[in-house]
């Protein structure tokens, strides 16, 4: 009976352990703007990318350790795309959307009314082209803006304060960077014309959450 009880107790000691593990949900918004990207061609020179825009999103936070928690976020971004060369600029509708896990480390234990914190993560970010598109297009010659999507790997960074607003209502504010390859296919390059290769998505973030 001895090995039965022993096995009875582990289980109620991992039980008694998963109960005890503190999740927290939120939502976050804010807005951003993501680095462009020169471009060369052989009639001159460019540059393309996404135009600022607003971010909303939504997290699922754990609890590991006391200074560590595991976080799945998704951000929805809404970012033009664009080109530009001298005094002409064409832009087309588009967005984003990410998805990634990231680790928090927090400089303050969990019951701590206030702690900052340094985020790192990997995860997938799609890029959309999503304007109409049109007969002729200015600056083809450094570009097509594209109605697509895009599927790219994509890091995550970041910083940020969380505050206790009661014992379970948690304010924050972040400013992440969103690290990801340039869609190619979104904006397409003609034949001889080279583009830069990685893009900076940073974006300032406030949110609440709460905690069960």
């Amino acid at each position: 009976m001895k090995p039965v009880l022993r096995a009875l107790l582990s289980f109620a000691a991992l039980g008694t352990c998963c109960f005890a593990q503190k999740w927290e949900f939120g939502g976050v918004g804010g807005g951003g703007f993501i680095s462009n990207v020169n471009v060369t061609a052989p009639s001159g020179s460019a540059t393309a990318g996404f135009q600022p825009g607003l971010a909303a999103g939504a997290f699922l936070s754990e609890n590991l350790y006391s200074h560590l928690s595991g976080e799945i976020r998704y951000e929805y971004r809404q970012n033009d795309l664009y080109l530009q060369s001298g005094g002409t600029k064409v832009t087309f509708s588009g967005n984003a959307h990410m998805l990634h896990y990231d680790l928090l480390y927090h400089t303050n234990r969990k019951g701590a009314r206030a702690q900052a914190f340094v985020a790192a993560g990997a995860g997938l970010k799609i890029f959309r082209g999503t304007g109409a598109p049109q007969a002729f297009q200015p600056l083809y010659q450094f570009g097509f803006l594209t109605r697509t999507q895009q599927l790219k790997p994509m890091a995550s960074v970041g910083a940020g304060l969380r505050f206790n607003i009661t014992n379970r209502v948690f304010m924050r504010v972040e400013v992440r960077d969103f690290i990801s390859p340039f869609p190619q296919n979104v904006i397409a390059a003609p034949s001889g014309v080279k583009y830069g290769s990685i893009l900076n998505d940073i974006v300032p973030m406030a949110g609440i959450s709460y905690m069960f």
